[in-house]
């Protein structure tokens, strides 16, 4: 628990055998999580077993996708607070608690591994990538700067918390399935006028497998179009209440 509050931590997961186990080990041993969710969207490997066997709670999405993953395993989590993590083990647990304690000022905060400083050698956040993500942040910040001001240099960790509360709020504003769920999880709670802090976290090699967005620069590519539309999407055209479920898949 922290502070009287229950958290959970949610982990989207595609075939991550190599590193999932160690993962979740790493996390168990954060005092403020009370239970760990594993989505497994349609993994073909022993990922749902070996995180089962870690401790974790499994539960499986057959929708394709990091946001649909995402969003099964934040409606399916217990917690009163919510924290996101990848399956690769590129970000450390002693880092929860640092997003913790600014969740009693916002309702979201978002790691950032853009500051060179916490970017170990190894880590997947080369120079094009780094200064990709930079952008994309700026653009939304600069999208949103009137009424919110937000700052924000990232746009594609999924190292963040929430509370439950902030979840409900967003949850019908959200309709991506891929990477572009990550910025649009922003682009919602500032739609909700909720509060969005931006903290540095330690961001590290991944203890195996490749990246399934940003491993080549086409990737890379493919993944800021998504991202840069989604953006326009929600700042341009959906300025009023959240798009039902029916009109998301007509559109």
């Amino acid at each position: 628990m922290f502070r009287d509050r229950t958290v959970s931590l949610v982990i989207p997961a595609y075939n991550e055998e190599e590193t999932i186990g160690q993962v979740v080990q790493e996390f168990r041993s954060e005092p403020h999580l009370d239970e760990i969710v594993v989505v497994d969207n349609n993994c073909v490997d022993r990922t749902a077993e070996l995180a089962s066997a870690a401790g974790a709670r499994v539960i499986a999405e057959s929708r394709k996708g990091y946001g649909a993953a995402l969003t099964a395993g934040m409606d399916a989590a217990k917690g009163d607070l919510l924290v996101l993590v990848e399956a690769d083990g590129s970000f450390r647990a002693r880092d929860v608690v640092k997003l913790l304690c600014y969740l009693d000022d916002a309702g979201m905060v978002m790691g950032t591994r853009t500051t060179k400083q916490m970017v170990q050698q190894g880590a997947n956040m080369r120079f094009m990538l780094r200064w990709g993500n930079v952008f994309m942040a700026k653009f939304l910040q600069l999208c949103w700067m009137r009424p919110a001001e937000p700052r924000f240099t990232d746009v594609g960790c999924t190292f963040r918390a929430l509370s439950a509360g902030t979840w409900r709020k967003i949850r019908p504003r959200l309709r991506e399935t891929g990477p572009a769920f990550s910025p649009e999880m922003m682009c919602a709670a500032l739609q909700e006028r909720c509060r969005i802090i931006e903290v540095p976290v330690t961001y590290a090699q991944r203890m195996g497998g490749e990246s399934k967005h940003s491993d080549t620069f086409s990737r890379q590519a493919r993944t800021a179009w998504k991202m840069f539309r989604t953006i326009c999407r929600k700042r341009f055209l959906e300025r009023g209440a959240p798009v039902s479920a029916a009109e998301a898949r007509t559109t």
